[in-house]
């Protein structure tokens, strides 16, 4: 090669050297600690593997599975933790604290469980004990709604994290009332024929889950957010267009290995179930997300007030999702 090719190239790899140091680049951030309150699931590996992919973009992520969604809150609120997942409505209210959610990841799809024996309607439950997954979760505040709804009071509203935790408490018996998910409902259905019925739920349009963070990260982040908030549009979207990608990505991501067998059956027909629901927002959820949650939690009591006059910017910065929409574009 003569000194003229040497020269060309040496500079056009100094200068690609320059580009890359002056490049806006999501490793360049301190590690991001995750808060998550509930336990690594079925119903939480589309997740897993989302934020696999943001590592793969850059991000140094660094998980830790809590008891609860009011313990992930509580992290962030004292700095032990920079991105939560859960809706913390109830604590942004009531403590005033700077923190915003600013990703809707999915839509409240629960199913409230009771023993055939004892129960037989809501009015039934009147005076009795139900077992939901934390305080301020949306388990709990589909409950209430339901207990308004039908006017009934419970005896008392007992926490139990973890839908698999309480499906085991009632096919043991030692609860008779709860409420759980897709993959728990048919895992009762099936393994106990004719012992549970299912409740109905009326007007139940919120957010089952989403992410949330101080405002001082999220604007001293702010690219690592927009990182984050692509790859789990881009695997909602992914899911939504072929739910058995789940496994793949399972498998490529090397996630919860130590499945068991029966769990792993799950995995198709609860995406299946969650993409015929449009339970995964493929869009983030935004502004109407936002109308929708302030008026189901307003009426199910996690919220004070009227929801009309509530500030949908006092809870939400949907900022970071409005710039990643525009980087690649809405969907059906």
């Amino acid at each position: 090669m003569g000194i003229m090719g040497r020269n060309t190239r040496s500079c056009m790899t100094a200068l690609a050297f320059i580009a890359a140091l002056l490049a806006p680049r999501a490793a360049d951030a301190a590690k991001i600690r995750v808060a998550f309150g509930d336990s690594a699931a079925v119903e939480t590996l589309h997740l897993l593997a989302a934020l696999e992919l943001a590592k793969a973009k850059g991000l140094d992520l660094e998980v830790t599975f809590l008891k609860s969604e009011d313990i992930a809150a509580q992290a962030v609120v004292g700095g032990q933790a920079d991105i939560g997942i859960g809706t913390p409505y109830a604590l942004i209210q009531k403590v005033k604290t700077p923190v915003r959610m600013f990703l809707q990841l999915s839509k409240l799809r629960f199913y409230p469980i009771v023993s055939a024996a004892d129960y037989k309607n809501w009015s039934d439950l009147n005076g009795k004990e139900i077992a939901v997954h934390s305080r301020g979760s949306g388990t709990e505040a589909i409950i209430k709604l339901m207990a308004v709804k039908h006017g009934i009071t419970f005896s008392n509203i007992s926490y139990v994290p973890g839908s698999e935790v309480r499906a085991g408490a009632l096919l043991q018996g030692t609860i008779k009332a709860s409420i759980v998910d897709a993959a728990n409902r048919r895992m009762l259905m099936e393994k106990a024929p004719g012992k549970f019925l299912v409740l109905p739920l009326e007007g139940v349009s919120a957010t089952d889950e989403a992410l949330f963070a101080g405002e001082a990260f999220l604007q001293k982040e702010a690219a690592a957010v927009e990182t984050l908030i692509e790859a789990i549009l881009t695997t909602w979207r992914e899911v939504a267009a072929n739910p058995s990608f789940v496994g793949e990505l399972r498998a490529k991501y090397k996630l919860m290995q130590d499945m068991p067998a029966d769990m792993q059956r799950e995995i198709l027909p609860f995406f299946q179930e969650a993409v015929d629901a449009k339970a995964l927002p493929l869009n983030g959820g935004g502004e109407a997300a936002v109308k929708d949650d302030l008026a189901f939690f307003t009426l199910s009591g996690q919220l004070q007030g009227d929801a009309g006059a509530l500030r949908a910017a006092d809870f939400w910065d949907l900022k970071p999702l409005d710039r990643v929409l525009g980087k690649i574009g809405k969907t059906e």
